[in-house]
């Protein structure tokens, strides 16, 4: 399986899991709490979204990925494009990362 197969493989899944959240409120609340494992970006997002959320990541001390495109990493998660997806379970964080 290509490499980012996997990784639509792993996100899809946390996401069915209830491990991946999306949504800028979403994500910007679970990084306030200290839930998230770490932050996908989308490669095609804009620059003013990737610095917003490279500065709360960086706040909070959670890596980040850039990874794909919005439309991939929406149909990875069964939504429309995605800008961002947090994962708040250490397991599929390693699954993402091998």
């Amino acid at each position: 399986m290509p490499n980012n197969q996997k990784l639509f493989f792993a996100v899809g899944l946390a996401q069915k899991a209830g491990k991946a959240l999306s949504g800028d409120f979403a994500v910007t609340e679970a990084l306030r709490k200290g839930k998230v494992k770490l932050l996908l970006i989308a490669k095609d997002a804009s620059e003013k979204s990737k610095e917003k959320l490279a500065y709360q990541c960086k706040e909070y001390n959670v890596p980040t990925l850039e990874v794909a495109t919005r439309s991939e990493l929406g149909l990875a998660m069964g939504k429309a494009p995605r800008t961002a997806a947090a994962i708040v379970d250490e397991n599929f964080v390693k699954m993402i990362l091998k």
